[in-house]
C-alpha cells in the first residue's frame, strides 16, 4: 500500500507539472503571438501611409532587419522586396493575404516553414492607387520554443521529480503511519481517521465472533484429542489428497511412526497393498474394509470417505484390533471340530456294540463285556458333556456364582479324600502339606482347580508314584501346587496343555477316560480369580503345576 500511494503521489505531481508547463507555454506563446501580430499590423499601416505619400523613395536608406517589406502591383507582380530581387520573384496575386487585401483593403495570414520550425506572419494593406504593401515577420513555433528551453525545462523537471519523490515518500509515510500503528486487538481504542471508524467497529465485532468461534473450536479440538488419544483403536484423518492431518497415539504405535508423519502421504507411513486399496476406494467415495496383520496382531482396517455437497474432503482410517475375536473364532471352530470328533468316537462304539447285541451275534458269555463297553463310553460322553457345559459356564464369567471366603487347605483335603479310591486303584500315594489359608473365591471353581490338577496327577503317574499338594501362604499371595512323579511333559508341549482337547499322549488319555478339557477348566477358573499358572515339568521325572492367588 505504501508503494501504491508513493507511486500515485509521484505520478500526480509529475502529471500536474507537465500539464502546467504545457498550459503555461501554450498561453505565453499565444499571448506573444497576438502581441507580435498587433505590432505587425500597426507597422503595416504606418509603412502603407509612408509609401502612399513618398512612393519608392520611402525605401531608400530604410532599415528593414526586423521586417520583410514587399510592394505588389495591381497585377500581382512584385514592385519591391526588402530581401529578394523583385524581378526574380513570382506573381503574388494568389497569395491569401494579397487576395484578402485587394478585396477588403486589409489581409492577414500565416505559413509554416517546410521544417515546421518557423512560422511567417503576413499583413497586407491596399494603397489608394490599388497596389498592396505587405509586411512579414518570422516567428518561432511552439516546438522550437520548447526545444530552445529544453535545458531549463529538464533542470526544472529533475528538481520537480526529486521534490515529488521526497514529498511522496514523506506524505505516504505520514498517511500510513496511523494505519500501521492500529491496535487490532482493541480496534475501538484507536485514534485514527474518522473514515476508518466503521471499519474498526466491524473489525471489533468480527474479532469477538472469531474469539468465540476460536474458543469453541479449541474446546472441540481438546475433546476430540482427549477422545482419540485415549482410544485403543488407531484412528487417522486424511485430507482429499491422502495426506495425514491427524493421528492418535494408538495409530502411531501401530504403524511405528510419530507426529512427523502429519502432512505426509499415508503411503509414506505404510506402503502395504491393503492401505493402497483402501485409499483407492475412498477416493472413489466408497467405504471399504481390509484385514491386515500388524505388529503380530490381526487388525481390521476400515476407511470411510468424508463427502459434503458431492465433494470429497478426506477420509477416516480406523484400525480395530480383532486378534482376540479372530482367535476366539478360530478356537470356536477348533472346539466344534474337536467336540464332534470326541463325541463321534464313543457314539460309534456304542452304536456298533448295540447293533451287534441287537442282531444277536454276540455270545452270551461276551454280552457283559459289550454292556460294560457301552456303559463306559456313555459315562465318558457324560463327563465330556459336563466338562463342555462347565467350560461354557466359565466363558460367561460365572456371574451367577457367589464369591466367599474359602479355606484352601480344607478344600484340598476334601478333594484328596474324594480321589482316594482312584489313587488306590492307580497305586499312587497322595499327601497334603501346608497350613490353613483363607482366600476369597468361588467354592465350585476352586474345588474344580484342585480336583482336575490332582486327577491329572493321578492318571499320568507311574504305579507306586506320589502326588503332593502344597498350600503356601505368602505375604501378598497364596500358592497351591500339585506335584507328581509321573511321566512329565516335554517343553514343546508345556505351553499348549491348557488348550481345549489338547493331549500330550492321546492314546493314553483316552484309555484313562480323559476328556482333554480338565486343564482348560483350570485355566478359566484361575483367570476368574486373577490367579497365575506356572508349569515345571521334565520327562519321566514328574510335573509341578502351581496356581498363585493374589490376596
Amino acid at each position: 500500500m505504501t508503494k501504491r500511494i508513493f507511486r500515485s503521489i509521484c505520478f500526480v505531481a509529475l502529471g500536474i507539472f507537465l500539464a502546467s508547463v504545457t498550459l503555461i507555454m501554450g498561453a505565453l506563446y499565444d499571448y506573444f503571438s497576438n502581441v507580435q501580430r498587433g505590432q505587425l499590423k500597426m507597422q503595416t499601416n504606418l509603412a502603407a501611409q509612408a509609401v502612399a505619400n513618398e512612393g519608392m523613395e520611402y525605401f531608400e536608406g530604410l532599415d528593414t532587419n526586423s521586417y520583410r517589406i514587399t510592394w505588389i502591383g495591381t497585377d500581382g507582380d512584385v514592385l519591391y522586396d526588402s530581401t529578394t530581387d523583385s524581378n526574380e520573384m513570382e506573381n503574388h496575386l494568389e497569395r491569401e493575404e494579397i487576395k484578402e487585401a485587394l478585396s477588403e483593403g486589409f489581409g492577414e495570414s500565416s505559413r509554416y516553414s517546410v521544417t515546421l520550425m518557423e512560422r511567417a506572419l503576413y499583413c497586407a494593406k491596399r494603397l489608394p492607387d490599388g497596389t498592396v504593401l505587405r509586411l512579414s515577420v518570422s516567428q518561432n513555433t511552439l516546438l522550437t520554443l520548447i526545444l530552445g528551453m529544453m535545458q531549463p525545462i529538464c533542470v526544472i523537471f529533475v528538481l520537480a521529480v526529486i521534490l515529488s519523490l521526497v514529498l511522496a515518500y514523506r506524505l505516504s509515510k505520514k498517511i500510513l503511519k496511523p494505519l500501521n500503528e492500529l491496535n487490532l486487538d482493541e480496534p475501538l481504542k484507536n485514534d485514527c481517521y474518522d473514515e476508518l471508524s466503521p471499519l474498526l467497529r466491524r473489525i471489533d465485532i468480527q474479532q469477538r465472533q472469531i474469539k468465540q468461534k476460536s474458543g469453541e473450536l479449541k474446546q472441540k479440538q481438546k475433546e476430540f484429542k482427549a477422545v482419540t488419544e485415549n482410544m485403543v483403536e488407531g484412528i487417522i484423518l486424511l485430507n482429499a489428497k491422502g495426506n495425514v492431518i491427524s493421528i492418535n497415539r494408538a495409530a502411531k504405535r501401530l504403524f511405528k511412526t510419530d507426529k512427523s508423519c502429519i502432512g505426509q502421504h499415508i503411503l509414506s507411513v505404510n506402503r502395504s497393498i491393503e492401505i493402497s486399496d483402501l485409499l483407492d476406494k475412498s477416493e472413489r467415495g466408497l467405504h471399504a474394509e481390509k484385514m491386515m496383520k500388524l505388529s503380530g496382531c490381526i487388525y481390521q482396517l476400515s476407511i470411510s470417505p468424508i463427502i459434503s455437497d458431492d465433494e470429497l474432503y478426506g477420509a477416516v482410517l480406523l484400525a480395530l484390533d480383532v486378534t482376540e475375536k479372530e482367535n476366539a473364532e478360530q478356537m470356536r471352530r477348533e472346539f466344534t471340530a474337536n467336540v464332534s470328533h470326541e463325541l463321534k468316537t464313543p457314539l460309534h462304539t456304542i452304536a456298533g456294540s448295540a447293533e451287534l447285541l441287537m442282531n444277536g451275534v454276540v455270545k452270551d458269555s461276551d454280552r457283559m463285556d459289550f454292556y460294560t463297553r457301552i456303559h463306559g463310553e456313555t459315562q465318558r460322553m457324560i463327563r465330556l458333556v459336563e466338562d463342555i457345559i462347565r467350560l461354557s459356564h466359565l466363558d460367561e464369567d460365572s456371574y451367577d456364582m457367589k464369591s466367599e471366603e474359602i479355606d484352601l487347605y480344607t478344600l484340598a483335603d476334601e478333594t484328596l479324600k474324594a480321589l482316594s479310591s482312584e489313587a488306590k486303584n492307580a497305586n499312587v500315594t497322595m499327601s497334603l502339606n501346608g497350613q490353613s489359608t483363607v482366600v476369597q473365591g468361588i467354592p465350585q471353581l476352586l474345588q474344580s482347580i484342585i480336583y482336575n490338577l490332582c486327577d491329572n496327577a493321578i492318571k499320568y503317574n507311574h504305579s507306586g508314584g506320589t502326588v503332593t499338594v502344597t498350600i503356601k501362604n505368602h505375604e501378598d499371595s497364596v500358592a497351591v501346587s500339585v506335584a507328581d512323579t509321573g511321566i512329565g511333559i516335554s517343553p514343546e508341549h508345556q505351553e499348549r496343555i491348557f488348550e481345549r482337547f489338547y493331549r500330550v499322549d492321546k492314546s493314553r488319555s483316552k484309555e484313562l477316560g480323559g476328556t482333554g478339557l480338565g486343564l482348560s477348566i483350570v485355566k478359566h477358573a484361575a483367570k476368574l480369580h486373577d490367579a497365575e499358572l506356572s508349569v515345571n515339568s521334565a520327562l519321566n521325572k514328574g510335573t509341578t503345576i502351581t496356581v498363585t492367588f493374589p490376596k
